[in-house]
């Protein structure tokens, strides 16, 4: 995974983390080098990102 340095990770207590999302200003990046279409990478990423931290968080999800 490109982006598993760039993930913004808080803590939870008891010391368990939660990942919170993607650096987005390194994920687009990460994208313009890998030479991916930019309007494509703003419209999916946050789609991708939403699922990545709802399956490392165990499927929980905010609100």
């Amino acid at each position: 995974m490109k982006l598993g340095g760039q993930l913004r990770v808080v803590g939870g207590g008891l010391g368990r983390s939660r990942i919170i999302g993607f650096d987005m200003t390194a994920a687009m990046a990460l994208a313009r080098a890998l030479e991916i279409d930019r309007k494509a990478a703003a419209e999916l990423l946050p789609v991708i990102e939403a699922q990545m931290v709802r399956e490392f968080n165990g499927g929980e999800q905010d609100g």
